[in-house]
């Protein structure tokens, strides 16, 4: 079997039946083979009617969707499939209501709630950290300020996010995101400490909380300091102003600016999992790696993404 189809007429004709899409799920689980989740046991196994995996070894019946995004599904495979492949395929991203339009679903809650689950698949909680030169800055992503004119680490009515990017010359590589409380050492270094590797170069401005990198044992620090030098925030830190930009207009554009900050890191995710992958020769590479990561990924219902963060 073709791991990761190349184009969408690859993906049809590797993706023809329900059979198909419970291969290819099977074979990305288990690549050297069925491993039992319950003894651990390994190729001992039959398939009952109902296509359950029953292990030799202990009797343990396993579903191949089981513990998966698709956990408890009532829809088919082939469907979720489709829909994984639309997602990928969107490069300037995929919005609620035009997964409603274009797969026919009844309510905008149900498109809703599949792209959540998938946006819950596009980050590996082991993924490479960044390395090299790093950029690290922080933003407001919300709506316009509204009375005070209050703007930048003062402001209050927006959701604080702390972006990293990997500075390869004049391009940039990777990039990292994460919402933050309150722009304290803190919350910065937490965030450097859990994306960044030892031994990088952080490239920052002069806002003090960044002080202690300077001496760090772990980091070689950079401080470009905005005022005095003439220039303006995004001619120092060129890299992280333009993802910043970028990001920001991708909100807007895509999803109209109508992002609740309860749900805006998953949102960051999904810019970030394109982002990363924006060389990729074609989407069969993304298709493939967002199955793999949503075979590894816990069920998310629907009442546990809507609770209460």
């Amino acid at each position: 079997m073709s791991i990761n189809p190349k184009d969408f007429q690859e993906f049809l004709a590797q993706f023809r039946s329900e059979e198909d899409c419970w291969n290819y799920i099977f074979e990305i689980r288990w690549p050297n083979g069925f491993v039992c989740p319950k003894c651990r046991g390994s190729n001992k196994y039959w398939l009952t009617e109902q296509k359950l995996i029953h292990c030799s070894s202990c009797g343990h019946q396993a579903s191949v969707t089981g513990g998966t995004i698709f956990h408890g599904t009532r829809k088919p495979l082939i469907l979720w499939f489709h829909i994984m492949w639309w997602v990928v395929a969107q490069k300037t991203g995929a919005s609620a209501n035009n997964l409603m339009d274009f797969m026919g679903f009844g309510s905008y809650e149900t498109a809703w709630s599949w792209l959540q689950k998938l946006r819950r698949a596009m980050v590996r909680p082991d993924r490479d950290l960044l390395s090299g030169e790093i950029e690290v800055d922080e933003t407001y992503i919300g709506g316009k300020e509204i009375g005070s004119g209050k703007q930048g680490r003062g402001a209050e009515t927006k959701t604080l996010v702390v972006v990293a990017t990997e500075c390869i010359g004049k391009q940039i590589g990777r990039v990292r995101f994460k919402c933050i409380p309150e722009a304290s050492g803190e919350y910065l270094l937490t965030f450097i400490d859990e994306n960044i590797k030892q031994g990088s170069t952080i490239i920052t401005d002069g806002w003090p909380r960044y002080n202690s990198l300077t001496n760090s044992e772990k980091y070689k620090h950079k401080i470009k300091v905005i005022s005095g030098s003439g220039k303006k925030a995004h001619e120092l830190l060129p890299h992280v102003h333009l993802v910043d930009s970028l990001v920001k207009r991708w909100i807007n554009g895509t999803h109209q600016g109508s992002i609740s900050p309860k749900y805006l890191s998953y949102y960051l995710d999904e810019f970030a999992f394109r982002f990363n992958r924006k060389l990729s020769t074609y989407r069969g590479k993304l298709f493939y790696r967002l199955m793999q990561q949503a075979v590894d990924t816990i069920p998310q219902p629907f009442k546990e993404i809507t609770k209460s963060a």
